[in-house]
């Protein structure tokens, strides 16, 4: 694999997240984090001194809005690539927020990592199938959005991670629900679903998904979230969804049960 080296110059962007809340540095070319990882942040129901664990955190977008929303979590960020992992370790210390960010590979992780379990693993797994697709000419890229790991072995080190009565909380899209939903089988339970779609009467493009270690609760389909207002997009101004922009812009919980 091809490692990311950043020019002298630092090709970088700094971005904000949660309205300024916290300033988010990014490559400016590759992969850069948008709204998912916002989302996700939002619909975990974490609590003040909660442990939180992040697969494949890249730049530490999910779990730095998880800690601006919610004060005294011990959250620990796993990438695999070494330069978002800087980014990560940099983003956490710039925006003063607590966040351990180890480098290593999610089917390798260090002997201290898997003696542990926490409260939440949340992760934002590449959405599309190496073996469907083709690479992206950009190494940092292609790992994010294909990567070379299977979405089970995300999903069975995520399940291992939860501790007793614990959450994994992960979006991904909406054609890749039946994976997911074979990989935690026998692993976790009470699944929540929760699709997402842009706009209204339009079929949803990805879900949210929480499963709890040793829930027994049945199965259940949340109602859609939707992103913005109306039937299209009309100019240049704002169309989110209330409820979705106090979350995009404040940091608000965004419920996956609403």
């Amino acid at each position: 694999m091809a490692r990311l080296i950043w020019a002298v110059t630092e090709d970088l962007t700094q971005d904000d997240f949660l309205g300024g809340k916290i300033a988010i540095w990014q490559p400016r070319k590759g992969y850069r984090a948008g709204v998912d990882p916002v989302i996700l942040a939002a619909s975990v129901a974490a609590k003040p001194k909660q442990s939180i664990l992040e697969l494949g955190c890249g730049v530490g977008v999910a779990s730095l809005c998880l800690a601006a929303r919610v004060p005294d979590l011990e959250i620990t960020g796993v990438e695999v690539q070494a330069d978002y992992a800087k980014l990560a370790r940099r983003n956490g210390q710039e925006n003063a927020l607590p966040f351990d960010v180890i480098t290593a590979d999610l089917r390798d992780l260090p002997t201290g990592l898997r003696q542990r379990r926490f409260d939440h693993v949340i992760m934002n797994p590449p959405y599309f199938d190496r073996d469907a697709g083709t690479a992206s000419d950009d190494s940092g890229k292609d790992i994010a959005l294909g990567g070379d790991t299977p979405l089970q072995d995300w999903l069975a080190v995520g399940a291992k991670r939860v501790g007793p009565r614990g959450y994994m909380a992960l979006i991904q899209r909406m054609e890749r629900l039946p994976d997911v939903l074979r990989a935690l089988e026998g692993r976790l339970g009470a699944i929540v679903v929760r699709p997402i779609s842009g706009r209204g009467g339009r079929a949803p493009e990805l879900f949210l998904l929480q499963a709890r270690q040793e829930g027994r609760t049945p199965f259940r389909m949340a109602p859609a979230l939707i992103m913005h207002k109306g039937d299209s997009h009309a100019g240049d101004q704002e169309s989110y969804r209330p409820d979705v922009g106090r979350a995009l812009r404040s940091g608000a919980e965004l419920p996956i049960w609403p």
